[in-house]
């Protein structure tokens, strides 16, 4: 591997070692107007953005958010902490589904626990999943590692100009290909949980 590819795999998994999740106790306990909002998400979400220019969060998206019940709708224009914490669910799933699919994966949490006194409250789920998330990346970032090895030692014969454009695909196709299965198997929980809520809503 030649010093130019160690340099771009570094980059890469720096990259991904300064990724963080918004901590609970970062969000402010006291409901929040729109702009403020807008606001918070932007300032604890910048280094997620692909451009500087790109907007984590709009006035527009909240409002389609709730009209498309997947936000539960704001207590006299009011986001609670709950809000904030269902917002960054919708951010990161957002780059993947649909909002039907944002729908089969979230409704049944905020149904079940948004606003809720349960034995499970919607914090306690966030600590837990971004938790996980969170050790995640080193397995990730070995995996990485891994795939840009393998896509270093395609075409082997090509020139180096060839060769650079080729093992760049190559390492992209790799990578899709992974998105691709989990999106898949994603996809089937999705559906397997709604055929399971599907005689529950019938009940009703």
């Amino acid at each position: 591997m030649d010093s130019e590819t160690k340099k771009f795999l570094s980059s890469i998994l720096q990259d991904l070692s300064r990724i963080d999740y918004v901590k609970p106790e970062d969000i402010p306990n006291i409901d929040l107007y729109m702009d403020q909002i807008t606001t918070f998400m932007d300032a604890q979400l910048e280094t997620s953005k692909r451009h500087s220019e790109d907007k984590i969060l709009t006035k527009t998206m909240i409002n389609n958010y709730t009209k498309n019940n997947l936000l539960p709708p704001p207590e006299k224009k009011k986001y609670s902490k709950e809000h904030v914490l269902t917002l960054i669910f919708i951010y990161y799933f957002k780059t993947i589904f649909s909002i039907n699919d944002i729908q089969g994966i979230l409704n049944p949490i905020t149904d079940k626990y948004f606003g809720k006194n349960a034995d499970y409250n919607l914090e306690g789920i966030y600590r837990e999943v971004f938790g996980l998330e969170y050790q995640e990346t080193k397995h990730i970032m070995h995996d990485l590692a891994k795939k840009f090895q393998t896509a270093m030692q395609t075409f082997p014969d090509a020139g180096a100009e060839d060769a650079d454009l080729l093992r760049t695909f190559s390492f992209i196709c790799m990578l899709s290909y992974d998105v691709y299965v989990k999106k898949t198997l994603i996809e089937k929980l999705i559906d397997h949980q709604a055929s399971k809520d599907a005689p529950k809503k019938e009940k009703k």
